[in-house]
């Protein structure tokens, strides 16, 4: 027979019943248990005098059970052999680091290959087998938390759908940031399109400033925006997201990151996020309904119906024990609001630029291809290298550049202008006869470009005395040499204040460049194409 599956009280009435002369087949019907499974434990009280006796004073549950038992001991059914037995020790093994029997199950299979035969589910049922074994655990039990008002706020998000956001005009994943006061359960509750840094910081700052003060410890989960890395033991060392820690600094909190894989941590704010997930959202058409409505609606349920309900645990109204006990317990707001940052690794490229937030800012040239840390502000992007500031830069939209021309090789620096009128402009500011000749160089022909040419020729403009540079610029339009070089040579043998032909330029300052003159006569340049002497 196996275990017995009736309960001991009505072993105990099943007793007063036969005490009273009751018929075994009345007593099977008002105890609605078969005639054969009375007559098993009348036999067995019977057996151990249990049925005699007057029918109010009835024998104490523990001596049923240990009479039925002694006469009715149970039987384990007959145990097939585990497919996966064969494996018991390496199963073990893995359970006792905590690993969950479908990653048993996979270890095993890349592990043993073919040899391993068993199914997942011969994997799970040994597992169960051997918890019920090994029993429960120290380290499972979930140890109650008692907190006193103000010391610790628990933060996390969780997914509620998607919503219309006006501001793109299309529907969005969303997610509700929910931070919970320990004590009171009290919350703040903001529905946001990202678990970004930037979004995480701010909901921070605003859920201080609506509480009016700021917890001694905040307990996140491990979002990247508040743990780079995760201690996974307690002689490891956990790494916080820098941008949370200054949060954290200016405010005077403490992070206390949840264990990995341990929400149970912070059970309070997983339980409030699925009372808000529960409560507000899931009768809420969210696709038909705009972003400015839905957190307009969600502020007031939690005003009105989450702040008001009876907390299942404290039996408290959550907004009545915050306002009692947990307001006036809270470190108060520092003076200045918290400017939110975001710091990111970046790498230099070789045009001496870093790419931050899809956006380009520029580098000395001397730190090209070297890590530096980016801080990004609302207005300004500031750059360091070991503690050492490199550059600050003020804030550009996405795509565009912020580039500080000494950051560049001082003589390559003016190359990353491509247009052409931005040249023209700087021969204007030397003089008009340096304008003259960069304009004719830029149109001496019309398809093909002379950019770089004009480009050289205003920087061997720029590094010569302006009288010298315009005088220079003079003598090579005059005898139509438009080339960068000849004007460099001209300056470097000093030939600009040399005589053209006794001939004042004495031409408005708009007036089209004279014709070249050569040194031979169109007729000697003939005679010489002739073969002429």
């Amino acid at each position: 027979m196996s275990k017995p599956r009736i309960d001991m009280h009505r072993l105990q009435e099943l007793v007063r019943l036969h005490r009273k002369g009751v018929a075994p087949t009345e007593v099977a019907r008002l105890l609605r248990m078969s005639r054969k499974t009375e007559r098993a434990y009348r036999r067995a009280l019977k057996k151990a005098k249990l049925l005699e006796g007057p029918p109010e004073e009835i024998p104490p549950l523990e001596e049923l059970q240990e009479a039925v038992e002694r006469v009715l001991p149970p039987r384990t059914p007959p145990q097939q052999e585990s497919t996966a037995g064969r494996w018991r020790h390496r199963i073990e093994e893995l359970l006792t680091k905590g690993k969950q029997p479908k990653v048993i199950y996979d270890v095993l299979c890349r592990e043993q290959g073919k040899d391993f035969v068993a199914s997942y589910d011969a994997v799970y049922r040994l597992v169960r087998r051997l918890r019920r074994e090994r029993g429960v655990r120290p380290e499972e039990v979930a140890i109650p938390l008692v907190t006193r008002p103000g010391l610790q706020a628990q933060i996390d998000f969780g997914y509620v759908g998607k919503v219309f956001d006006s501001d793109t005009g299309r529907v969005r994943k969303a997610w509700v940031f929910v931070l919970t006061l320990a004590h009171s359960r009290h919350m703040v509750v903001r529905l946001v399109f990202d678990q970004s840094e930037a979004t995480w910081l701010r909901c921070h700052v605003e859920a201080f400033e609506e509480l009016g003060g700021v917890p001694e410890f905040l307990v996140p989960d491990n979002t990247k925006a508040a743990v780079i890395r995760r201690a996974f033991a307690l002689d490891e060392e956990t790494t916080l997201n820098r941008s949370y820690r200054e949060l954290a600094r200016h405010y005077g909190a403490m992070i206390d990151p949840t264990p990995v894989r341990d929400p149970k941590k912070k059970g309070r704010v997983e339980s409030g996020v699925k009372y808000v997930k529960r409560g507000h959202f899931a009768t809420r058409e969210l696709e038909t309904s705009d972003a400015i409505t839905e957190r307009r609606e969600l502020q007031r349920w939690v005003v009105d119906v989450a702040g008001v309900r009876t907390h299942g645990t404290t039996r408290r109204r959550p907004r009545e024990a915050f306002e009692a006990e947990e307001r006036a317990t809270l470190k108060p707001l520092p003076a200045s609001r918290f400017e939110l940052r975001r710091w990111a690794k970046a790498t230099v490229h070789d045009d001496s630029h870093v790419r931050f937030e899809r956006a380009f800012y520029s580098v000395p040239f001397v730190h090209l291809r070297q890590e530096v840390m980016v801080c990004g502000t609302a207005t300004s992007v500031l750059i360091y290298l070991d503690g050492r500031r490199l550059a600050t830069h003020a804030r550009v939209g996405a795509g565009q550049w912020s580039t500080v021309e000494e950051h560049l090789p001082e003589h390559r620096a003016p190359y990353r202008h491509r247009d052409p009128a931005f040249w023209q402009q700087r021969a204007d500011a030397i003089g008009e006869a340096a304008g003259a000749f960069v304009r004719a160089v830029l149109e001496q022909d019309e398809v093909l470009s002379h950019l770089r040419q004009a480009q050289a020729a205003v920087l061997i403009l720029e590094r010569a005395p302006r009288d010298r540079a315009e005088a220079a610029s003079r003598r090579a339009l005059h005898f139509g040499n438009l080339s960068p070089k000849a004007l460099e040579e001209i300056l470097a043998r000093g030939l600009e204040e040399g005589s053209l032909d006794g001939e004042a330029d004495e031409r408005a300052p708009d007036a089209a460049p004279p014709a070249p003159r050569f040194a031979r006569t169109p007729a000697e340049l003939v005679a010489r194409a002739q073969g002429v002497a």
